[in-house]
């Protein structure tokens, strides 16, 4: 199988300044993300595996030319790709063409790892990926179960008042059907639905579900702060976790 992993990260950021090249636990915040695919290229050797950023940061190609153990390609990221409306599948895909043209390879997939997301796991990445191969669908994303149901305690303003997002008769939250969040951690896209440039929402799509409390959106400082605790308890608790820290220690 060959495999396209793409990581994007542009130079601007509002809620948290300059956060894809932030410091995390003492190590830049990209690390944890190239450690995990570093984990998943050393269990599957089977594999042919090119890793790209697609980035307008200078301080981030920096930052991943220091990481020794795999060789990612950086490409400049297109002046028409760096502002807050762009959508990042259009960054995936234009990373995704790119590197066809410069690698000469056919990819069977392409992975996106999310630099603001540091905690995932090596079987975060091969449920991602095994799912694909198995369902043979467009997409594959991560999901973490919600903490809210829209269908029980969820309230929107309505015309008058408030009420439930979703009218239900529901009194307990089991009753309710199972809701997920789409966390942003990782992504596998097949080659055909990018260069076809569908919607999502049209898209035959799967998931994956990641450890419940693993995923912050990182959005405000305080957000990275509370990233920073949960993530140095994982570390030290949970070995799934730990293996991705020890990992980096190794290869910077």
């Amino acid at each position: 199988m060959k495999i396209l992993f793409t990581i994007c990260g542009r130079a601007g950021s509002k809620g948290i300044k300059g956060k894809n090249v932030r410091l995390f636990l003492d190590y830049p915040l990209v690390y944890y993300t190239l450690s995990a695919i570093e984990l998943y290229i050393t269990a599957h050797p089977e594999h042919q595996v090119d890793v790209a950023c697609n980035t307008d940061s200078d301080e981030l190609v920096r930052q991943i030319s220091q990481y020794k153990e795999i060789n990612v390609i950086c490409l400049n990221r297109a002046p028409e790709q760096t502002g807050d409306a762009v959508a990042k599948p259009d960054v995936i895909r234009d990373t995704y063409v790119r590197m066809c043209e410069q690698t000469k390879t056919i990819y069977d997939v392409i992975v996106d790892a999310d630099i603001t997301s540091p905690l995932r796991t090596l079987q975060d990445i091969e449920n991602l990926v095994e799912r694909f191969e198995e369902t043979k669908c467009e997409i594959v994303y991560s999901v973490v179960p919600a903490r809210r149901n829209p269908y029980f305690n969820m309230v929107m303003k309505k015309e008058v008042g408030f009420g439930k997002v979703i009218p239900s008769n529901y009194v307990a939250r089991q009753q309710a059907p199972d809701i997920y969040d789409m966390n942003a951690s990782l992504y596998a896209y097949s080659p055909k639905w990018l260069r076809q440039k569908n919607s999502m929402n049209d898209a035959w799509c799967e998931v994956i579900i990641m450890y419940d409390t693993g995923i912050l959106d990182l959005d405000h400082e305080q957000d990275f702060e509370l990233m920073e605790v949960i993530a140095g308890w994982l570390y030290c608790n949970k070995e799934e976790f730990g293996v991705v820290r020890k990992q980096l220690e190794k290869s910077v």
